[in-house]
């Protein structure tokens, strides 16, 4: 297959095809990249975008079809292979290296060297990497390790270090997963600049908005095909969904109000070492979002609910009973369940099966005589996978080859199986596709139904806004505020979450 001759593409990928024993994961996928675009790649997962931009990166081999670089047929054999050909990609999870320090991450690779070109020029390192985090309006110390970066911190670097290479394409896949919405504009202003350069962009993300804000054209795969492609201005939401998951969609947020029951979880003036004076309440058949900026709290009070972080003031009350968490059992015990904001690192055992991982809070309903009875713990998470439609080839299958919301699913299974009556959520869709999204959100309103109390904790505005019956919003550590569902807006919350110029914060 030849390119098109008429073609003003910096990248064409033709026909591609990748099989694995007994799986085809792409059936002659065709896709392309012009100078100066933003070529946005969208799909469930599961629909083949990670195999794509994988081929393109030279991390695995296509089984057929040709790549074009600038016009010229392209064989693409490493990731070494790619960068040299000006192709570089951002993936969703860190590649930092946390032993390095920020600046030697960024210049790894490509590090400047001194006179004789022995030795590495630690200063000329430094000076490489300060100037790509101030383009980017960051000010994270270069001489920090990755190591000891907060997540929002680490993806900052991982772009900077993008940004520091002379590319001609760049894969961007869910950059913004990690960044406040100040970030996400930087990062923005920043793609818009090298697109002035002639850098064409390949943009994922299952933040749907975002490709209206950032793109000039669309790519859907569905089940390992190409869709279609479409001019960003000539397509909406809604026709972007029905395209992404072969359906309509009546609603993007199923809610469903619930009678709302006494109060299962209740804090009253809680503080830890980061969260001062937090006081709310949640009913059972309530689901109450949690909204602020990275570094407001809320991630360190969903640590504090869980057991994670010791309490140094104030009180914790569950069902009506005082309650001091220790660890993480102690809330087990309670009935307090976390889904962790990092499934990957802090919620799955990945070397686990699907089932390990599902009863792996429970193990010890599943014993008999000290030994964990295998056939019991098959058949609970058989029936948690059918309830759930866990996407898995067999309950036996290690969860690192399950997609992003499946995972999420599997983390769920575990949570229920333990009847745990208060669950905390901490940003559940991240990473997720939108009909994986409508399906989390589904047991989310079930769970309520059943009269369980819910905390939903998201950076996602539209999804909080579209879930919840009541939101807190956190600022530096307090709790500035708490709006009714018919009172919450974006504007609303961002004022709550935000401190005036004086620094004080808005709000009760």
């Amino acid at each position: 297959m030849i390119p098109d001759p008429d073609s003003r593409s910096l990248l064409e990928m033709c026909g591609i095809v990748k099989e694995y024993p007994g799986v085809t994961a792409l059936r002659g996928v065709s896709f392309d990249v012009r100078s100066g675009e933003v070529h946005c790649l969208v799909g469930e997962n599961g629909a083949g975008k990670s195999t794509l931009t994988g081929i393109l990166a030279g991390a695995v081999r296509r089984t057929a079809g040709d790549i074009f670089v600038e016009g010229r047929s392209t064989d693409i054999a490493s990731p070494i292979d790619a960068l040299r050909r000006g192709i570089g990609m951002i993936y969703q999870e860190s590649r930092l290296v946390p032993e390095l320090t920020v600046a030697e991450n960024i210049a790894l690779g490509r590090e400047p060297r001194s006179a004789g070109g022995v030795l590495i020029d630690r200063a000329a390192v430094r000076r490489i990497a300060e100037k790509v985090l101030s383009d980017l309006g960051e000010d994270i110390p270069v001489t920090a390790r990755a190591r000891d970066l907060d997540s929002a911190q680490q993806q900052i670097v991982e772009i900077a270090k993008a940004f520091a290479r002379d590319l001609r394409v760049l894969v961007l896949d869910e950059p913004t997963a990690a960044l406040t919405e100040r970030e996400k504009l930087r990062l923005f202003a920043l793609i818009r600049g090298v697109q002035a350069k002639g850098t064409g962009i390949i943009y994922i993300s299952h933040r749907l908005e975002e490709i209206f804000e950032i793109g000039d054209r669309v790519t859907v795969l569905r089940d390992g095909e190409a869709v279609g492609t479409r001019d960003v201005a000539d397509v909406d939401r809604a026709a972007l969904i029905r395209m992404m998951v072969g359906r309509d969609l009546d609603k993007e947020y199923p809610k469903e109000d619930a009678e709302r029951g006494a109060p299962l979880l209740e804090l009253r003036d809680l503080s830890t070492r980061d969260v001062h004076n937090v006081s709310f309440a949640v009913h059972a058949g309530e689901i109450f979002g949690i909204a602020g900026l990275i570094g407001s709290g809320k991630v360190e009070l969903s640590r504090a609910l869980f057991g994670e972080q010791r309490s140094t003031g104030g009180a914790l009350y569950i069902d009506g009973t005082a309650a001091e968490f220790s660890s993480p059992a102690d809330a087990i015990a309670k009935g307090v369940a976390l889904l962790t904001e990092d499934r990957n690192a802090l919620g799955l055992l990945m070397n686990m099966s699907v089932a390990e991982n599902i009863t792996l809070s429970s193990l010890g309903a599943h014993r008999r005589r000290g030994f964990v009875n295998r056939a019991m713990e098959q058949r609970t998470a058989e029936a948690y996978t059918a309830l759930l439609k866990i996407k898995t080839p067999s309950s036996d299958t290690s969860v690192a080859a399950l997609s992003g919301g499946n995972r999420q699913k599997v983390i769920l299974a575990r949570w229920l199986n333990t009847g745990a009556k208060v669950l905390v959520f901490n940003e559940p869709t991240a990473g997720v596709d939108v009909g994986a999204k409508f399906e989390i959100y589904t047991h989310i309103v079930r769970l309520a139904k059943e009269g369980k109390a819910v905390v939903l904790l998201s950076s996602d505005l539209p999804e909080l806004l579209g879930m919840c019956d009541r939101i807190g919003v956190m600022c530096h550590g307090r709790m500035t505020g708490i709006l009714e569902r018919e009172k919450a807006t974006q504007e609303n919350i961002m004022e709550l979450a935000t401190p005036d110029d004086t620094g004080a914060r808005h709000g009760n």
